[in-house]
């Protein structure tokens, strides 16, 4: 699958200066790079890989070295789709232990809880599924230069046991290299 919006999806990020903040031991860009390869090589949508692209475009719970203004969402919005951008959406200002709880759990919930605002979205159970997927791969992407074999580890495993597939063995695979 190769998305005709890549490289005008590139250049906006560029324009943003991503390549040249750092994350996770490599600049921010290369790893919203990796990312999208990583989710098109697991076989997720168009809307997933370019949610995955842009990820972490608005900052998350765990990282804040780069945030796009909330009121540029629009600009983002029209640039990758509204799923695209919602899924993103959700990622970035998700709660992270709400979330993994839902998994770790096996809770029925199908909502995200927004770590700024408070604010509870049920969302339907297809951009849930997919909002977890892009989240684990997102942090599979990054675990092995992070070296922090253990953050959240229950959860992502808990979500890899989920999806199963690809994501179950990406997660064995990595995490049987933990020291």
């Amino acid at each position: 699958m190769n998305d005709p919006k890549y490289q005008e999806m590139i250049q906006f990020l560029k324009d943003l200066g991503t390549d040249k903040t750092p994350h996770s031991g490599k600049p921010f860009m290369a790893h919203l790079i990796s990312v999208f390869k990583d989710l098109k090589r697991w076989g997720a949508d168009r809307d997933i890989c370019r949610a995955g692209l842009f990820h972490s475009i608005y900052g998350t719970q765990g990282f804040q070295a780069f945030s796009l203004p909330i009121e540029q969402r629009d600009q983002v919005k029209e640039l990758i789709g509204e799923r695209a951008e919602w899924i993103a959406f959700l990622n970035c200002f998700m709660e992270r232990e709400d979330f993994d709880s839902i998994f770790v759990e096996g809770k029925p919930d199908r909502r995200v809880i927004n770590r700024e605002t408070s604010e509870v979205y049920q969302i339907e159970p297809q951009d849930f599924d997919d909002l977890g997927f892009m989240h684990l791969c997102d942090w599979l992407e990054q675990v092995p230069r992070s070296q922090t074999w253990d953050y959240r580890r229950d959860a992502y495993q808990a979500m890899a046991k989920y999806y199963g597939g690809i994501a179950l063995e990406e997660f064995d695979r990595i995490f049987a290299t933990a020291s």
